[in-house]
């Protein structure tokens, strides 16, 4: 097999290698031109690699390879190619009944793992599969061949004993395992107690897994206890490492005077912020005024790049975070305070570097014209969306200087162009409230506010899109590697499921494969005023695809857009640190060829960033989960209204519509009779009485059972399924069990 010798490749047997190790292609390219496994004795005198050092290397090399999916080693001790073998790689998704999925690295469809394959797995497994047909409903199927890498070190759980003998019960549901403490290794640990186990030996087709405890997080009942479990469970790091605390000690609590120079300066522009009342980092600042017939709108946004270089420590701690994670009763920061609540942060009349987009708007909402700067601002005031709102319906102009007026009117004036604008095009419109935790000084849950939007977030929201679409717009023009904020079209078969419902409603609904954003707005147009509007509108969100990162522009579905990226919110997401890096090289007078990064490695961190969002979503659902079962739990017996929000073969879901709090009405509590589930029409159906319960109806709900290992909530209807709005209810609040 003749290899031609340069500076950059190996050379053949015999002669002098000019670099440590072989690079990835090199020896994807020996594999493929062997056609056959190989040894690592075979490669390592392939490639004249001589030495203890050097082989250690090439072996770190593999393993690499190996974690990628690339290649395996099998049981002979031969590394493969996994394509010849005809193998699939992607990540483990467990259940909690002990099947689970493997998310294809690819992209196609999941594939289905039987309990039996799940024998071995962890949830968070990376792991290399072969189709072995279709599952019953016709979804691919697959057997393990190869654990790639583990995804999980240590499990968060619940310390127990069974007749003598230590178990965790792991907190992510996701793992259906049990992890066996053996004697001795327990620690300080007490059953009932909390505590993270370090995984010693992982499960086999026939053996358990077992562990040793490592920390005691605390009792189930203890302060913030559900926060701690999350951010164990999802391995989302707390500490920040000696060399970053290193780094920021050069960080004061001002702007250096040198910094400002040869910038914009705005700091007489009245830019404000306007964020939560309970927010603690402010990313972005916004002006308008009047432009001819239309306007301009300044969105300044914090300067992380100037302060997180490239490559430092800081730098790949943020990669490692990749996003703040916002919990009820604290936050995780992207960011150390020093720059998040600090340098960074844009505080009201303190100077601040930013990164500006100053836009020319037409008083159709269209932008005519954008720049991007670099800038100093000094925010006029931080404002809240409850403050501007007052302001804007005439309700109370409560603490807003007369100075800036004039500005909110004017912003006002511009959402509602952009309002239009957003219309015409087609937009999503799917407006859902959110909820608030309110929690007490021991950290006990104490009430659960449903937050309704108003035209200040709105307002926010749309200046936002206007500037993250105009980055959008740079990075494509200049065809500099960045990520971009894509939104893919439904999935056609999660689709299909959503139209069959809405058919059986009445509805007009497109076919799968020519959906567009617009016919989506239709839908919900046709749903306004329904009893049934609210549930309607969440089994069309969760048709939706989620939004992911990627250097491969294929524009936003929701918000039906040709090109989107972030760019609004440095402090508290990587994927727009790395736009303000693309745009600053440009505009600092770079090349794109030149810039740091390449599409490759857009590509990986496209991929990052997306999973630690992913991790991020998923653990703060976890605690809110936890807070409300916890809420409920002093609720047992209280009856309340509510919508049938999810409709399966074993029973209703229905959201306490005053809490936004879901639980489950099992088909047993329904009245004696046979029920069978209708998956077209979303409804289950009695086999003698004829009686339906349909997704969308409402129902009175009664709280039976409360569960907090498992965070379920059980309800039952109440027997005359009268509404008990204008009736009291009983008032059975009851103390932690």
């Amino acid at each position: 097999m003749p290899r031609k010798k340069s500076k950059k490749t190996a050379g053949r047997k015999g002669k002098p290698y000019k670099h440590p190790i072989p690079t990835r292609n090199e020896l994807l390219e020996f594999l493929e031109k062997s056609g056959n496994p190989l040894k690592l004795n075979k490669i390592t005198s392939e490639f004249s690699l001589k030495g203890q050092r050097m082989q250690g290397l090439l072996v770190d090399q593999l393993y690499k390879m190996v974690r990628a999916g690339q290649i395996i080693e099998n049981r002979r001790g031969e590394y493969c190619l996994t394509a010849k073998l005809d193998l699939i790689t992607g990540k483990v998704s467990g259940h909690q009944d002990g099947f689970g999925f493997v998310v294809r690295d690819d992209g196609g469809d999941d594939v289905y793992l039987s309990a039996r394959e799940m024998r071995p797995l962890f949830d968070g497994d990376r792991v290399a599969i072969k189709i072995i047909g279709k599952d019953r409903r016709g979804k691919p199927e697959g057997d393990l061949v190869e654990v790639l890498e583990r995804g999980v070190r240590e499990v968060a759980g619940q310390f127990i004993r069974e007749r003598g003998i230590g178990l965790v019960i792991p907190d992510n549901s996701k793992i259906a395992h049990r992890i066996l403490i053996a004697k001795g290794e327990s620690g300080k640990a007490k059953p009932g107690q909390i505590v993270v186990a370090e995984i010693l030996d992982y499960p086999s087709q026939i053996e358990q897994a077992t562990g040793r405890v490592v920390r005691v997080i605390g009792d189930p009942q203890q302060k913030g206890i559900a926060t701690d479990i999350a951010i164990q469970s999802h391995a989302i790091p707390t500490e920040w490492p000696k060399a970053v605390r290193e780094e920021i000690r050069k960080f004061g609590k001002t702007v250096p005077s040198d910094a400002t120079k040869g910038r914009v300066d705005l700091r007489n522009t009245n830019l404000v912020t306007i964020d939560g009342a309970d927010a603690r980092d402010f990313d972005d600042a916004v002006y308008c005024e009047p432009s001819g017939n239309g306007w301009r709108l300044l969105v300044a946004i914090a300067d992380v790049a100037h302060y997180v270089e490239v490559g430092s420590a800081l730098d790949q701690q943020a990669t490692t975070r990749g996003t703040s994670v916002y919990f009820p009763d604290r936050v995780v920061p992207m960011l150390p305070e020093v720059l998040s609540n600090g340098l960074c942060s844009l505080n009201p009349k303190v100077d601040r570097l930013c990164m500006v987009c100053d836009m020319r708007i037409s008083p159709e909402g269209k932008v005519t014209k954008s720049t991007f700067v670099e800038a100093v601002m000094k925010s006029s005031a931080r404002l809240t969306y409850s403050q501007v709102s007052d302001f804007l319906t005439g309700t109370s102009n409560r603490d807003i200087p007369q100075a800036l007026h004039s500005a909110l009117r004017n912003l006002h004036d511009l959402y509602k162009a952009f309002a239009k604008a957003r219309q015409r095009r087609g937009a999503i419109e799917l407006d859902i409230p959110g909820t608030r935790f309110e929690l007490g000084k021991g950290g006990e849950i104490e009430a659960i506010k449903v937050v309704e939007r108003n035209d200040a977030h709105r307002l926010i929201e749309e200046c936002m899109i206007a500037a993250n679409v105009q980055a959008a717009k740079f990075l494509r023009r200049q065809r500099i590697a960045g990520l971009y904020r894509v939104h893919p079209k439904p999935d056609p078969d999660r689709f299909d499921e959503l139209r069959q419902y809405l058919l059986t409603l009445g509805f007009k609904v497109p076919h799968p494969e020519h959906v567009e954003p617009r016919q989506f707005n239709q839908l919900l147009s046709q749903a306004k005023g329904r009893a049934d509007s609210a549930s309607i509108s969440m089994a069309m969100l969760r048709s939706l695809t989620h939004a992911e990162y990627t250097p491969t522009n294929i524009g936003h579905f929701g918000l039906s857009l040709d090109a989107y990226a972030h760019f609004t919110s440095p402090i508290r997401r990587y994927p727009d640190l790395l736009v303000h890096r693309a745009i600053r090289h440009i505009i600092r007078g770079g090349k794109p060829g030149r810039y740091h990064y390449n599409s490759g490695a857009m590509e990986r961190l496209g991929a990052i960033t997306s999973a630690h969002e992913r991790r991020a979503e998923e653990a703060t659902r976890d605690v809110e989960a936890w807070l409300k079962c916890e809420y409920m739990e002093g609720r047992v017996g209280d009856e309340f209204d509510g919508v049938i929000t999810g409709v399966t073969n074993f029973g209703l879901f229905v959201q306490i519509t005053e809490l936004l709090i879901d639980g489950l009405v099992h088909v047993t509590s329904l009245a004696n009779d046979y029920y069978h589930y209708e998956s077209g029409s979303q409804q289950l159906v009695g086999e003698r009485s004829g009686k339906t319960y349909r997704l969308g109806e409402t129902m009175c709900v009664k709280v039976q059972r409360v569960d907090m290992e498992t965070r379920r909530i059980d309800f039952r209807p109440v027997e005359d399924g009268k509404s008990i709005r204008g009736r009291p209810k009983r008032n059975t609040r009851r103390g932690r069990k």
